[in-house]
């Protein structure tokens, strides 16, 4: 068995809850680590610190996870990538760390308590996330264990962990680009190897039956399908970051800082999005990787992390420090007024949701966006800007434009209820991380954005051809796919 690994820089932990009793005694229990947001085996800073923290008092730890039936508005597409990525970290856990893996469904705020009086745990190691929901459920736990269990939260997601980035909500990236940078040297570095734990479990392990799991959330979020272009999992994110034939960092890096605001570029962009969200690759790897390549292409190196380190860390830092981070009431002053005093004003075209979600509007390029995330569950970041922005023109006001575009994003991005997310929203049609442009109707003083502006920066043209086609693709695979599932069903009938 292996010797303890060093422990985790102590800054990357906060403790939400103390156990009675002194705070350097040994645990008696196991350690039990909620893993929610950083889903992964390999440079987990959570995982990490629960080892570490098992190892010194020679206890066993296990892995827990809870499964919602519902997660602001996620679908197959969402819940179906999360699961295979889980089932291939279930596999690989039993092989390479022996540690169990338990799955529960329900409320997390019933099913981690019960267990950790079940298996009679003395610590609960758990992943940060600056989601409202996810910290009530924390400050509820807080609440229902013992009094002899203590509960560390471990910021596995951020290189610099969110508290210490910043201890306020930040303006843009301009006033916590430096704050971060000062602190990457101290966070910034190379992982420990992580071996098994010392002790073994010695309860039965949770057993999974990700068929039927799969196969029942499949079939409740059947209404927004699963992708195929998108394969999850570590291994498979690794191979989006450095694989041989199409990695980012081996293949694609070098036109990033030129490319990545055409949408006419897809493969210009890292394609990491849906594996950072689900926390199957580390954003701390992807920097590290990144930064071995730098003397190579630096101006895309830089933008990249630019991306990857200080716009993550600053939509991170705005709903933490910024609890109504989906609403007009979380946006600036200025905005807020500007938007108010503008929200009467005449709209030359009013839509209602139902025709945003089927693209039922005037505009083609708009319509084109829309599809292309609706079914290849991916709208390229230039065109989110553009399409929420028109979600604000053609909407009652500000507060339905947001509304309207958290909720198409959630149900149809493969990475939609995120941080980064609601940031690009409230970026859009809210002004944050922004500043006032030139005032006009419907929009006031946030920055503007039109059909004649995108056909200067790209071919517009080609792009709505490119989105047909792809929604084409989309449709006869699906097609396809409903006839082999007919097929079946009459072979076993």
């Amino acid at each position: 068995m292996s010797s303890a690994i060093p422990s985790v820089h102590p800054g990357r932990v906060r403790v939400l809850k103390q156990a009675l009793g002194p705070s350097d005694q040994k645990l008696v229990g196991p350690v039990v680590y909620w893993m929610f947001r950083d889903q992964r085996l390999r440079d987990n800073w959570a995982l990490i610190h629960a080892v570490d923290q098992a190892n010194k008092s020679n206890v066993p730890v296990a892995i827990a996870f809870n499964l919602f039936d519902q997660f602001k508005g996620a679908k197959a597409r969402q819940f179906g990538f999360m699961l295979r990525g889980l089932q291939k970290l279930y596999f690989d856990l039993q092989e390479r760390l022996s540690i169990p893996f338990f799955l529960f469904q329900g409320e997390a705020v019933d099913t981690i308590p019960n267990f950790l009086r079940e298996c009679e745990a003395s610590l609960l190691v758990t992943d940060f996330s600056p989601l409202r929901e996810v910290r009530q459920w924390k400050d509820e736990l807080c609440k229902r264990v013992s009094e002899s269990v203590s509960i560390h939260e471990v910021d596995a997601h951020n290189i610099v962990p969110v508290w210490l980035a910043s201890d306020k909500l930040e303006y843009s990236a301009r006033t916590i680009r430096g704050k971060i940078n000062k602190q990457l040297p101290e966070y910034l570095i190379d992982f420990p190897k992580l071996d098994p734990p010392k002790k073994e479990w010695v309860s039965s392990s949770g057993s999974v039956d990700w068929g039927d799991l799969i196969a029942d959330v499949l079939r409740k979020g059947a209404e927004v399908p699963e992708l195929e272009w998108c394969e999850p999992g570590e291994q498979a994110a690794m191979e989006v970051l450095m694989g041989d034939k199409k990695g980012f960092l081996t293949t694609r890096l070098k036109n990033y800082s030129l490319d990545r605001n055409n949408p006419m570029k897809p493969k210009a962009l890292s394609g990491l999005s849906p594996y950072l969200h689900f926390g199957q690759i580390s954003a701390q790897r992807c920097a590290l990787e990144a930064r071995k390549v730098r003397k190579l292409y630096p101006q895309a190196v830089d933008v990249f992390l630019e991306e990857l380190i200080v716009r993550r860390e600053l939509a991170d830092n705005f709903c933490f420090y910024q609890p109504h981070y989906d609403s007009l009431q979380g946006v600036w002053e200025w905005a807020r007024k500007t938007l108010t005093d503008h929200a009467s004003d005449k709209r030359e075209h009013v839509y209602t949701r139902e025709q945003l979600e089927k693209a039922q509007t005037v505009d083609p390029l708009w319509n084109a966006s829309q599809l292309e995330m609706v079914h290849y569950g991916k709208m390229h970041g230039f065109m989110r800007m553009y399409w929420a922005k028109k979600i604000l023109e053609w909407t009652s006001g500000p507060e339905e434009a947001i509304a309207t575009s958290i909720y198409l994003n959630d149900k149809y991005q493969i990475d939609g209820r995120d941080p980064n997310g609601y940031v690009g929203c409230m970026w859009s049609i809210c002004g944050v991380h922004d500043q006032g442009w030139r005032e006009r109707p419907v929009f006031g003083k946030i920055r503007y954005m039109n059909f004649a502006g995108c056909k200067r920066k790209f071919d517009v043209d080609g792009y709505i051809a490119y989105v047909k086609r792809v929604v084409g693709e989309c449709k006869k695979r699906k097609a396809q796919a409903l006839i082999d599932d007919t097929k079946a069903k009459l072979l076993h009938s």
